[in-house]
This record gives C-alpha cells, sequence and structure tokens, in this order.
C-alpha cells in the first residue's frame, strides 16, 4: 500500500515557508503522494495554487487534490486550463481527486447552486476531459496535459459520488472511518466498477487524520474542531478518530492495506515539517 501525506493548508496561519519546506520533505522522504484538501468558507489556502509552489520544489511525488470541489467553480474551461497548466509544471504528476462536498456556503459563497452540484460535477468532468483532448466548447484551449490526460479520482459516499467514482475515476477515496469497515466499500466500488464495464480494478484510497508527538492530542483537537465547527457535536466524533500515537497509526496502516485500501492518505493537524519525520519513521522505515 502507497502512503501519501497531505499538504497543511488548511493549518490556520500556517506560514508560506512552512508549506514549502513540508512538500519538498515530502518528496525527499519517500511518501508516494503530496495532496490538498478544497475549501472557500476557511482560513486556507487554495489547492491549486499550493500544489503550483509545491511542483516547483519536488520531482517525484505525485501531487494529488483529494479533493477538488470542483462543482463551485465558475468556468469548467478555465479549470481545465488550470490543472493543465499545473501537469506540465509538475512534470506530468498531477492526479485530480473530485467530489461534490456537502459545505453550502462554500456554494453561496462562490454563487454556485449547491442542490445540483453533483450533476453540474458530472457535466463538468466530461467538458474538462474534452478540453484536454482540444475538442472541448471552444478548440485550442492549451495546454495540453504532460501524458495527454490527467487521471481522476472521486470520492463521496452518496450512491451518486459512489457510481461517479464507477463511471469517470480511476477509484474511489474514503473521507476516513475505521479500517474494518473499509471493506464494505471496496466491495461496492467494485460491484459498481464491473456493471460499468470497466476493465482492471479501481484504486482505492483513504484519508486519515494524524497527529503525533507529546502535543499531539492538542493540535488534533483545536484543529479538527475548527475545521469542522460547522458540523456541530459530530466533530468531537471526528477528533477521537485522529490518529495521536506511533502504534495506533502502524495498527490502522496495517488495517487499511489488509482491506483493500491501494493509498492510505494520511493529514497533518500540524504545519511543523519535522511531524512528517515522526510519520516517516512509522509508516516509512
Amino acid at each position: 500500500m502507497d502512503i501519501g501525506v497531505c499538504l497543511p493548508t488548511t493549518i490556520p496561519g500556517a506560514d508560506g515557508s512552512q508549506l514549502i519546506e513540508f512538500a519538498r520533505r515530502a518528496d525527499r522522504l519517500g511518501f508516494h503522494s503530496l495532496t490538498v484538501v478544497d475549501r472557500v468558507v476557511y482560513d486556507n489556502y487554495d489547492g491549486i495554487v499550493a500544489l503550483s509552489a509545491a511542483a516547483a520544489v519536488t520531482e517525484r511525488i505525485k501531487l494529488v487534490t483529494a479533493i477538488l470541489l470542483a462543482a463551485y467553480r465558475p468556468s469548467a474551461v478555465e479549470l481545465a486550463k488550470q490543472l493543465a497548466s499545473l501537469d506540465r509544471l509538475s512534470g506530468g504528476r498531477l492526479i485530480l481527486g473530485v467530489s461534490a462536498g456537502m459545505r453550502q456556503d462554500d456554494y453561496v459563497a462562490t454563487g454556485a447552486d449547491y442542490n445540483t452540484r453533483g450533476r453540474r460535477l458530472d457535466a463538468m468532468i466530461e467538458e474538462i476531459r474534452e478540453v484536454w483532448k482540444g475538442e472541448g466548447p471552444v478548440p485550442g484551449v492549451g495546454p495540453r496535459p504532460t501524458n495527454g490526460d490527467i487521471p481522476i479520482w472521486a470520492g463521496g459516499h452518496s450512491p451518486a459520488g459512489l457510481r461517479r467514482s464507477a463511471k469517470y475515476a480511476i477509484g474511489w477515496i474514503s473521507p476516513g472511518g475505521p479500517p474494518h469497515k473499509y471493506p464494505e466499500l471496496v466491495t461496492k466500488i467494485k460491484e459498481l466498477w464491473a456493471e460499468e464495464g470497466r476493465a482492471g480494478s479501481p484504486r482505492m484510497g483513504a484519508n486519515c487524520y494524524v497527529s503525533l508527538g507529546p502535543d499531539g492530542k492538542e493540535h488534533a483537537t483545536e484543529h479538527m474542531l475548527s475545521y469542522y465547527s460547522y458540523m456541530g457535536t459530530m466533530a468531537q466524533h471526528l477528533v477521537a478518530g485522529a490518529v495521536t500515537d506511533e502504534g495506533r497509526l502502524r495498527d490502522v496502516v496495517d488495517g487499511y492495506a489488509a482491506n483493500g485500501c491501494d493509498e492510505l492518505l494520511l493529514l497533518s493537524c500540524t504545519a511543523d515539517p519535522d511531524h512528517l519525520d515522526r510519520i516517516a519513521d512509522v509508516v516509512l522505515r
């Protein structure tokens, strides 16, 4: 199983130099991917901009939007151009993870319709791929992706989200949860994959919050209660799911690997690049 880490763009007050060093160190330590999450109504960096900066200071690590909420963005053509530009800047290392999302305020803030976000996302995926092939509504929009296309990964627990992953994507990314429940999702995605007539196997991913070290629990509580404040008391439940000690992290990694996960994406609750060394000592040694 591959291990990725999330660039801590959602840590309020994270310094740009910290994010650059975080990306550089993730590449050097040997993590498979560097991911970003997406949000508008919060004190966070834009994911595409952040990955563009990361592309300039890394050489081999995959760059993944896990997840980009494409449906609140105004133009599929403009987004296709931005993503293809990032892919070219990185030498073809971009993977586009998408989902419809569940935070209505992000859609209100951008003037996009929340209730039709799933249908809009499906239409945007199709249009973005047409643009990448040079066949968009206005042919000739460039640049083209390095390899002619960019792999799309999909998330979302709704029936439409699961179906989207089987129809358009290389597989599915879970937002989180205990490893022992993961096999049910693997089975469901494989069933939908077969129904869509897809060859091969879907690539299965999962997210997991990690906060190691003597202040790990405090960092996890502070960050997650802030980021998930819109969920009310449910945020406390999410905090309890954060991994805050090395032994449990090893168990979680082993559990996901045994239950059909192809890549586990670890979300740091601190922007301190030294946290990467703690994580790598557990999952990469």
